[in-house]
């Protein structure tokens, strides 16, 4: 991946605004690819999110057997009557949740595979993935013994499971009921906070049995038949219209309108967050059949500082963006029980606190988070995205009122590939 610059000017008015072609969902579009693998007929997806990684999960569905059609409306995916053993390695760019997903999937399909990535995935660590997977059966190798990619999955025949996760990580449970699912018997899996649920919620509408008790313990059926088909249409991503909410938040008498979001509460919490700091925020739900989706409106109010240390698998894709919100608001502002940040794209923990200190701001790190004191007026700077998109475009954000160049920011179109316009549109 090559690298790009980006220079955001000063915005020196405020806007109201009505978004309603934000980027698609990317953890379902991820999903879509990978679970239509799993019926024996042709799915039907709309509004796929066409960034690189979320292309790379569907190239790969491909290398595995299905016929992939693309009018560049709809995606049809006809799955193969069996899972064929690719002739090449699988590359999943740098999406965590296609290499952890496939992994759990193949893990349960006789055959041999390699999945690899970038330079940032391949540093990221995936044994939370490859233990419990190699503990029921799988055989799986890589580099520092299976906790690097490039990863070589040996699959078959999985034994059933009763996992309690140490930590909570969508990716790493949507592996697992992969897995699960494929398994000999009831499987049963446990995480101290429920996790992002669109696995769930997807596979269930396809036909599978997964349920969650009151405990938040999930009990995985395995499937007996191939599941149907989806059909479905990929809400936009809340985490990736979460920016613009920023900037209606922090820039004076701005107003955005975020149109055909999912409302899905695992996903909307870093909005809860943000109401909490005095955004004037209204939701409002239109559907709910696969997910609820509706709109999202945003007004500006003074912010104020805030704690958060709950709900962090919630939001943990959102907290560099909020830190934008945090430098801006009145008074302290601290995150805890967010060490998983550490290990996304980039460590955001060191990316945020040390980006925002070239914009002035003074903070405290901590080994699960950050202190942030806020009122800062921000100064313009030079940041490096470190090769996040999550870092690049929260900066890009905090441009808005200070100006900024930052360095590395062709990793925004692996998740958003039309931030950059939509961006502009803000100024007219």
């Amino acid at each position: 991946m090559s690298s790009i610059n980006l220079t955001v000017e000063k915005l020196n008015k405020s806007f109201e605004l009505s978004i309603d072609n934000i980027a698609s969902d990317k953890s379902i579009s991820h999903r879509c690819a990978i679970f239509s693998l799993l019926s024996d007929k042709p799915s039907i997806i709309r509004n796929f999110l066409r960034g690189e990684d979320t292309l790379d999960s569907l190239k790969i569905a491909g290398m595995l057997g299905a016929t992939i059609e693309d009018d560049e409306e709809t995606i049809k995916i006809t799955p193969p009557s069996k899972l064929s053993e690719p002739n090449d390695i699988l590359d999943c760019g740098n999406a965590g949740t296609g290499m952890r997903l496939y992994a759990g999937l193949l893990a349960g399909i006789d055959g041999s595979f390699v999945l690899t990535g970038d330079k940032y995935l391949r540093s990221r660590p995936m044994k939370r993935v490859t233990e419990p997977l190699r503990s029921i059966g799988a055989l799986i190798d890589g580099r520092e013994s299976g906790n690097k990619a490039p990863l070589h999955i040996r699959g078959g025949k999985l034994k059933s499971f009763n996992y309690i996760s140490p930590i909570d990580s969508a990716q790493v449970k949507s592996a697992l009921i992969l897995a699960g699912i494929k398994g000999e018997g009831k499987s049963f899996y446990k995480e101290s906070l429920l996790s992002r649920d669109h696995t769930e919620r997807m596979l269930n509408g396809m036909g599978a049995n997964i349920t969650t008790n009151s405990d938040g313990e999930i009990e995985i059926n395995p499937i007996t038949k191939p599941l149907n088909p989806l059909n479905i249409t990929v809400p936009a991503d809340p985490s990736s219209a979460f920016f613009f909410a920023v900037a209606a938040a922090i820039i004076p008498n701005s107003i955005v309108t975020l149109k055909n979001l999912t409302l899905n509460p695992t996903r909307i919490e870093a909005y809860k967050i943000l109401e909490k700091m005095g955004a004037k925020i209204t939701y409002i739900e239109k559907e709910n059949l696969y997910e609820p989706i509706g709109d999202i409106v945003v007004e500006y109010a003074p912010l104020e500082g805030v704690v958060v240390s709950e709900n962090i698998a919630w939001l943990i894709d959102e907290l560099p963006a909020l830190s934008i919100a945090m430098a801006v608001a009145s008074g302290e502002s601290i995150v805890k029980n967010a060490q998983e940040l550490r290990v996304k794209e980039s460590d955001r923990i060191s990316s945020v606190v040390n980006n925002l200190a070239l914009l002035g701001v003074q903070f405290e790190e901590f080994p699960d988070g950050y202190k942030i004191f806020g009122g800062t007026k921000l100064e313009k700077a030079t940041i490096n995205s470190n090769g996040d998109h999550r870092i690049a475009m929260s900066f890009a954000i905090a441009g808005l009122l200070c100006g900024m160049d930052i360095e590395d920011t062709a990793c925004i179109d692996t998740s958003f590939p039309n931030f950059v316009s939509l961006l502009n549109l803000l100024r007219g």
